[in-house]
């Protein structure tokens, strides 16, 4: 089922579209609830399927996919298509909409595995609504900052090209596959080749100013797109440290 809350409990100024698939009613409607008093929109899917017939819909007939909301609220455990694959498929699709996973389950492998199919942000039930809202708050503030005002058709090192439209990199004239943050680490890199970045600099722009977790986060992306890029990642060639100040591509 899908629904789109009644327009008369939500205020004239909308803050951001926000959907939320969560297969708990109780849940799903305290969390809208919660939601539209802060004055957002919300769409509510009780399971990954209803969501994604919700992103194949628009006003006019036509396939809008993801591209219409601002935020996603997505429980991890979902009948017929689990939060991980939905998850996946929205990355897939190409869109950068910023996800908020929620889960019973608190262990660090978990929130891993959620962080690496794409979300940006995790959590653990039973979670305060205050603090619920304060994530979503967060998200969209990180994300809204951290998106350019405009792109270039194409971004090219060497044997490197990114497509920032299309959300795809070339290496060698193969695809590879890149999460979210390491698309923008990169589209990052090759918008300023040779600068060199702190990792304090990166966080500000690739997760925003409200992200509260590890620097060492940076270094961890680091060796991803290493192993993506490098013909030798102990080796590199494009993504080089700068010790004692950081990394420089190129």
């Amino acid at each position: 089922m899908l629904m789109l809350e009644a327009t008369k409990t939500q205020p004239d100024v909308k803050l951001g579209r926000v959907l939320i698939v969560e297969d708990e009613e109780l849940i799903r409607e305290t969390v809208a609830l919660a939601l539209i008093e802060e004055g957002y929109e919300v769409l509510m899917a009780e399971d990954g399927r209803a969501a994604l017939d919700l992103a194949a819909k628009s006003e006019d007939g036509n396939y809008s996919g993801f591209a219409a909301l601002d935020l996603i609220i997505l429980d991890l455990m979902l009948p017929y298509v689990n939060g991980l694959d939905l998850c996946r498929l929205v990355r897939h699709e190409g869109s950068s909409v910023p996800i908020l996973m929620l889960s019973a389950k608190g262990s660090e492998t978990d929130r891993v595995v959620g962080l690496e199919v794409g979300a940006d942000d995790y959590l653990t039930k039973p979670f305060g609504m205050r603090e619920l809202v304060a994530r979503c708050r967060a998200l969209l503030r990180r994300h809204r900052h951290t998106q350019p005002a405009s792109k270039e058709s194409t971004l090219k090192f060497q044997d490197v090209t990114l497509y920032p439209q299309e959300c795809r990199v070339t290496v060698r004239g193969e695809e590879i596959n890149l999460s979210p943050k390491e698309f923008r680490i990169l589209e990052l890199f090759m918008s300023h080749p040779r600068r060199v970045w702190s990792r304090e600099q990166l966080i500000e722009r690739v997760w925003g100013p409200d992200f509260m977790g590890d620097s060492k986060t940076v270094d961890v992306h680091i060796r991803w797109l290493r192993e993506k890029l490098e013909v030798d990642p102990s080796r590199p060639e494009y993504l080089m440290t700068v010790r004692g100040f950081g990394y420089r591509f190129g």
